[in-house]
């Protein structure tokens, strides 16, 4: 936290002696203070005097000195990984005089001016704000006069060319000339680094990942090590497992004679580190070496920066991996498989978003004649599919304000810039770069598809056109990419399920059910949605919608029929012709299900949601007159009885217990269908455990009331079938009042459920159909933290859950208690049901897996010391165990 990652790795690695450039950190409280007070503190100066003299010691050199100078690079490094998102200046300490110095010193003009013109170009956008695009332009034209294509290609006459061009358009957008003061040039690029933490694509970044935006970052001052001093030297990125597939064995790029930026921002093309292998077989095993250490030291796979300079060897950076879903899971599974994790610490190290990505749809490409239109790097897997965007500001655009159209991202290659483009699109690809470039590191973060260096790609932004061979796509058109492999398809190509048979997955979420002390059951509402969720090993049904039951076109007629009746009788008969169709899906549901629990919710929605739109009944009638005078009167009646049902809001209208109130008769038919299925079920030798749920209640007397229905008619189903079921009757919290007085009704019920979904709109106020129009800016203006239909409201919904489970508790000790709203699968919000004593959570079947491992993590989370250590640097374990103790207390 005082170091930033960079920083605190930097020391690690230093005190286990592995090669790092020697330098300082100036700590995030420094930036902190910037950012409160608007300056540096009074000592700052003095304290960097006096370890800049250490550092010309360490070296043998001295800053800005004119025989052998000393260069330094200015690095940020926040707490948490910011791939890209602040800035760093390299070769500070070079001016006018002694870049003929450090020419002379490594024997070598041309790297001293590649050198110069570097930092030139770095401190020119980064430090004074220049257009990065004012130094590309210079330096493409060049490349173009003398007829290369790389800068590792021009000699020195070019490069001095080069360094006056940069110069000179410094001057002309600051009014100023390059500082030749190196101290200055020190003090500048340390104050513009802690400005980028404030920069726009740092701030999104930190929205994006929850991050918080007073931390501040570090800046790291290190000794310069040079990649781009020939042909025995480069820089190199890479992984200690393969970040997209998890394969143990070491995996990145290496870009000779360049500097580090050159292989991050993706603007070159690297090499396999294998090649390094070939080309440098004893620093190739030195490195494999060093790199395996770090893994082991940090129990992590380790994402790891590098420089060669003359042959030699140094580690500039280590850090934990962003990894691909697939990679994280198989490296958690296979880390404690080899020892290096314990199952608890493996199972923590997976967020619950990398069983979405996991099971998230593929392309599915079996029997498909398309070929692709271009190639790249498979940088991150998964699929996505959705319109050409060329720009980041056209993707935000193209998605809408709430992501709801897919948009693929095409760059030449991506910087920190289009991180709002990246964050908008559901999948990029990037004409060059590697699986190291920037592109492929956010989108692992992010868990977005991406291809990288698919350099057939031609793309004109002016035009908003791509080419890609005989193909030319303009913005807006369709492509599908294919992560895995690294295919841009032309179109929208169909979407298979994903990878739930991965062996890996199944192995963690085996682990997971082990530690679970609540259960995850579904909301299933078919015998296919049942089946699914068995197929998850979910723990029962905690919401069968009965409603759902009745839109399918054979049973809406009868529906129909039931609410269009003129009295009882003609109700009762319609509701008997439905019976046997819901009780034969209640038979399959419960075969299916083979002994779990499942809760079936009485009939929630208004009556009128199942009949016509009153348009589409108005130009029913109108045509009827006009052609066919026979339907003109039931068409009348019909359109008076919707008139009659409609409700100005429906939300709060005539609807869940309320309807069973009004029409008992539908209560009894629902209670029969569902008794009858569980007494055919049960005399077939397969156990059932049927629970009947009443909607929306707000008062212990609607509860009674239903109740004595209920019990009316299980009475007399069993003496029909001379048979009798065991089943439980409860109730769905979904009402403010319900939830206050959870202690009345918890006496007259055998279980409660929280319907977290109308909770939210009833205690927010806010209808979920209508609160898009200004969320967004709630959200923005940080007005609220979360969307509360999407991550529980813990201050207030939450509070009222608690008051509720407690008073519950209370009056009626052991009665069950479950979650059936969204927020079920949510895992934060998971983590908070567990906190309270919530006994289950119902979620959508596809979802079962992720609450699954959230749940595992609520109960795993700091419960011993040895899983509190998952989340503690090794070097706190070793050498400071009053920290441990402390965060124990």
């Amino acid at each position: 936290n005082e170091l930033g990652g960079k920083g605190a790795a930097l020391q690690e690695m230093s005190r286990l002696g592995i090669p790092v450039p020697p330098g300082f950190t100036v700590p995030t409280g420094v930036c902190r203070s910037v950012l409160t007070n608007g300056n540096l503190p009074a000592w700052f100066d003095g304290e960097v005097t006096d370890a800049l003299c250490w550092l010309e010691q360490q070296q043998g050199k001295v800053f800005g000195g004119d025989r052998n100078p000393l260069l330094v690079s200015v690095r940020s490094g926040a707490a948490v990984s910011m791939p890209g998102m602040m800035d760093t200046i390299l070769n500070i300490g070079l001016n006018d005089t002694n870049v003929y110095a450090l020419a002379e010193h490594h024997g070598s003009l041309r790297f001293a001016l590649d050198s110069y013109r570097r930092l030139l170009q770095m401190f020119g956008s980064v430090v004074l704000d220049v257009p990065k695009t004012a130094f590309d332009c210079l330096l493409q034209q060049l490349r173009n006069e003398r007829g290369v294509h790389t800068d590792s290609e021009l000699d020195e006459a070019a490069l001095e060319q080069l360094v006056a061009g940069f110069k000179v358009v410094i001057e002309d957008h600051t009014g100023k000339p390059f500082p030749m003061d190196c101290r200055r040039q020190l003090d500048l690029a340390i104050a513009a680094v802690f400005r980028s933490w404030n920069n726009e694509r740092a701030r999104h970044y930190r929205r994006i990942h929850r991050l918080d935006e007073q931390a501040g970052t570090a800046v790291t001052i290190q000794a310069m090590v040079f990649g781009n001093s020939g042909d025995d030297s480069g820089t190199g990125v890479g992984f200690t497992r393969n970040p997209s597939t998890g394969e143990p064995s070491i995996f990145g790029e290496f870009l000779p004679n360049a500097q580090g930026e050159d292989i991050v921002a993706g603007t070159h093309t690297p090499v396999p580190l294998s090649q390094l292998g070939r080309t440098l077989p004893q620093l190739y095993g030195e490195l494999q070496s060093v790199v395996a250490r770090l893994e082991t030291h940090y129990r992590d796979v380790q994402d790891f920066e590098f420089t060669v300079e003359r042959g030699k060897l140094f580690l500039l950076q280590t850090r934990g991996a962003k990894r691909s879903a697939p990679a994280a899971i198989r490296t958690a599974v296979e880390m404690a498989e080899e020892g290096l994790l314990s199952k608890s610490e493996a199972i923590l190290r997976i967020h619950p978003s990398c069983i979405h990505e996991m099971l998230s749809p593929q392309l599915d490409l079996a029997g498909l004649a398309s070929q692709p239109i271009a190639r790249g790097l498979a940088a991150s897997p998964g699929s996505a599919v959705g319109q050409l965007a060329f720009t980041a500001d056209r993707a935000v655009a193209l998605a809408g304000k709430r992501k709801e159209h897919p948009v693929i991202l095409v760059r030449e290659e991506t910087s920190a810039d289009d991180i709002h483009g990246m964050d908008a699109a559901v999948g990029f690809v990037t004409a060059h770069g590697g699986a190291t470039s920037h592109a492929a590191v956010v989108a692992r973060g992010m868990g977005k598809c991406c291809i990288t260096g698919a350099d057939s790609l031609r793309i004109d932004e002016a035009r908003h056109v791509l080419r890609a061979g005989r193909f030319e796509l303009n913005e807006g058109d369709w492509v599908s990419i294919d992560g895995a492999t690294g295919r841009i398809f032309s179109g929208q190509l169909p979407l298979k399920p994903g990878l739930s048979d991965n062996p890996w997955l199944k192995k963690l979420l085996a682990w997971s059910r082990k530690e679970i002390g609540l259960s995850v059951r579904a909301n299933a509402d078919t015998p296919d949605d049942a089946e699914r969720a068995r197929n998850f090993d979910a723990s029962g049904i905690g919401l069968c919608r009965t409603e759902h039951m009745f839109f399918a076109p054979t049973r809406l007629p009868h529906v129909r029929a039931m609410i269009l009746a003129e009295d009882e009788q003609a109700r009762k008969a319609a509701l008997e012709s439905l019976l046997p169709m819901q009780q034969e899906d209640f038979e399959e549901i419960f075969h299916v299900m083979a002994g779990l629990p499942v809760t079936v919710r009485l009939i929630d929605p208004p009556l009128h949601e199942f009949l016509p739109s009153l348009d589409e009944t108005r130009t029913a009638l109108s045509e009827a007159r006009r052609h066919d005078e026979a339907q003109v009167r039931g068409l009348e009646y019909v359109l008076a009885r919707i008139v009659q049902l409609s409700e100005t809001n429906p939300m709060m209208g005539h609807r869940g217990c309320r309807l069973g109130i009004t029409y008992p008769e539908i209560i009894a038919m629902q209670t029969r269908a569902i008794l009858r299925a569980a007494i055919r079920v049960q005399v077939e030798g397969i156990p059932v455990e049927p629970e009947i749920m009443i909607p929306l209640v707000a008062s212990v007397e609607e509860v009674r009331f239903l109740r004595k229905v209920i019990a009316a008619t299980a009475k007399a189903v069993f003496a029909e079938e001379q048979e009798t079921v065991r089943y439980r009757v409860g109730t769905m919290i979904e009402l403010p009042r319900a939830a206050v007085c959870a202690g009345e009704i918890a006496r007259e019920v055998d279980f409660l459920s929280f319907g977290t979904n109308d909770l939210t709109q009833m205690t927010f106020g806010f209808s979920r159909d209508d609160a898009g129009k200004y969320l967004d800016q709630y959200l923005e203006l940080e007005i609220l933290k979360d969307d509360p239909f999407l991550t529980l409201d813990q201050e207030g919904v939450g509070a009222l859950i608690g008051m509720a489970v407690k008073r519950a508790r209370e009056a009626r000790p052991g009665i069950k208690i479950g979650v059936c709203g969204e927020h079920g699968g949510d895992p934060r919000s998971i983590e908070f049901f567990h906190s309270i004593g919530v006994d289950y959570v119902s979620v959508s079947p596809a979802r079962i897996p992720i609450a699954q491992l959230a749940l595992a993590q609520a109960c795993l989370k700091f419960t011993s010391e040895s899983e509190l250590h998952a989340f503690i640097p090794t070097t706190v374990q070793e050498e400071d165990h009053a920290v441990t103790e402390n965060v124990n207390a």
